[in-house]
């Protein structure tokens, strides 16, 4: 069904005007039931849009994938990848479509995109749909990852359709309509390389600077230029994951934007006690994943991306390799620039130096070898600076290493000659009080799966303000309880 184009939905479609043979037109299946679960209004309200014309009849009918706006041409996008190393050709969105792009309020382009909208030629087997609670768990974890200030894609809304969605129970049906930057990964450009050869590479990746990385347009080589920028957005991304304790959990090249979001929230998950094999995915056997393993990973990607774009570098393959190479090498240590710059403000410390490295270095060996929840732990640290150390020293069970770990920073402050409130003020607004727990997320999603939203609302609630800390939500600030057990996240939701 088409209906006429409400006037919030002003859409551009730069994508399939630009890069044919990345795409197939595809339309979403027939929604039964159009229910509303969730709609972001903040966000309608950056791209332009009216709540009241989203939650109308139309409205929800677009947002669900069950009528096209006149004139707009929704499509399956074409994008291989890497999936734990191994090379799938053709992957594509098997349940998705781009609706198209808005302009939001400051003028940059987003993708409307929509996921469990019904199955595509890139389905592989699947079913197409997707289930209320991974729905509304990709909602709640990109709303929060977007007020811990990390870029990410973010929902606008979830929708129920009134199907049934069989895993390995019967799961009541959601549609999620997502807003990202865009959605070309890394497998796209490998998809181009395969299927379209260097010029659909070229083609691709003018796009992408244009809608990225702008500045690169204009550099002697605009190709490294481009390249160079997608490793220096990256870097900086998966730092502040590490520095929220954020676990991606599949970090296949299919899933990593060039536009330096977080995107593709399936296995994800924030650890409670700091240790860097932290792994939650249920098919990660060999942690390739895991949280430490996150910068490797992600400049492996980045060399993927770098042999899609070999041609565009130099018309001698050596000199590709060699320029490419040059640029590759650059992401350890602009990661750990970043994340060595995070962790010292996290700590409240001013000047960079073997000390400042040392303190960092060694209160994550004690983390790790006590087990302490990292959140909460170097919250509580600003606490220290305020004349309270008992919630830190309860963490390491009164540990004689962790006073003396405190001696040494204490020391080094004091060094600095910074004045300890403001220290403590400014750790707060970096260090979070409540990140999505997970205890807290399943029990919010198990409960909307059963028809009741006021927790799910009421953990979006919470995790809108992840700095400031509030009376009455200490249970959302502590760690889970050991009677909820090891967690597994799952794939393929």
């Amino acid at each position: 069904m088409r209906v006429a184009t409400p006037p919030l939905f002003a859409f551009e479609d730069s994508f399939v005007r630009e890069l044919e043979g990345l795409y197939v037109p595809w339309r979403g299946a027939a929604v039964p039931e159009r229910r509303l679960l969730a709609l972001n209004e903040a966000l309608a309200a950056e791209l332009g849009l009216d709540p009241a014309a989203l939650r109308a009849a139309g409205g929800l009918d677009v947002l669900s994938g069950h009528a096209v706006p006149d004139g707009v041409t929704p499509v399956a996008q074409a994008y291989a990848g890497h999936q734990f190393g191994m090379y799938s050709p053709r992957l594509g969105d098997g349940r998705a479509l781009l609706l198209g792009e808005l302009a939001d309020t400051r003028g940059r382009r987003r993708d409307l995109h929509l996921k469990g909208s019904g199955r595509t030629p890139f389905a592989r087997g699947g079913d197409g749909k997707a289930a209320v609670g991974p729905m509304l768990r990709e909602y709640v974890i990109g709303e929060a990852m977007h007020a811990l200030g990390i870029p990410t894609s973010r929902a606008l809304a979830v929708i129920a359709t009134g199907d049934d969605v069989m895993r390995e129970t019967v799961l009541p049906g959601a549609v999620l309509a997502r807003v990202a930057a865009s959605h070309i990964r890394v497998g796209t450009f490998q998809y181009a390389a395969m299927t379209g050869g260097p010029e659909l590479v070229r083609r691709l990746a003018d796009h992408a600077i244009r809608r990225h990385h702008p500045q690169a347009a204009d550099a002697e080589q605009p190709y490294l230029a481009f390249y160079e920028a997608v490793i220096a957005a990256q870097a900086s991304l998966v730092a502040q994951w590490m520095l929220v304790g954020f676990i991606h959990g599949v970090m296949n090249t299919d899933n990593m934007a060039i536009s330096g979001e977080t995107i593709d929230y399936g296995p994800c998950a924030f650890m409670d006690a700091f240790d860097r094999g932290t792994v939650f995915s249920s098919i990660d056997h060999g942690g390739r994943y895991a949280y430490g393993n996150q910068p490797p990973i992600a400049a492996w990607n980045l060399a993927r991306l770098a042999e899609a774009l070999l041609p565009l570098f130099d018309e001698e393959q050596e000199a590709a390799v060699a320029a490419a190479t040059e640029r590759l090498q650059t992401f350890p240590e602009r990661c750990d620039r970043a994340w060595t710059a995070g962790m010292r403000a996290k700590l409240g410390l001013t000047q960079p130096g073997e000390t400042s490295d040392a303190l960092v270095a060694d209160l994550l060996r004690l983390l790790q070898e006590h087990r302490v929840d990292y959140t909460s732990t170097v919250r509580a640290l600003s606490a220290v600076l305020r004349g309270d150390a008992f919630a830190a020293r309860a963490a390491f069970a009164g540990a004689p290493a962790f006073d003396a770990w405190l001696g040494r920073w204490r020391e080094q402050l004091a060094h600095e000659g910074s004045d300890a409130e403001r220290i403590a003020a400014a750790m707060d607004r970096v260090n979070p009080v409540y990140i999505p727990r997970n205890h807290q997320v399943e029990a919010a999603l198990a409960a909307a799966t059963g028809g009741e939203l006021e927790p799910f609302r009421r953990l979006l609630d919470v995790l809108a303000q992840p700095f400031d800390e509030r009376p009455g939500l200490e249970a959302y600030a502590a760690p889970a309880p050991a009677s909820f057990g090891a967690y597994q996240t799952f794939c393929g939701t």
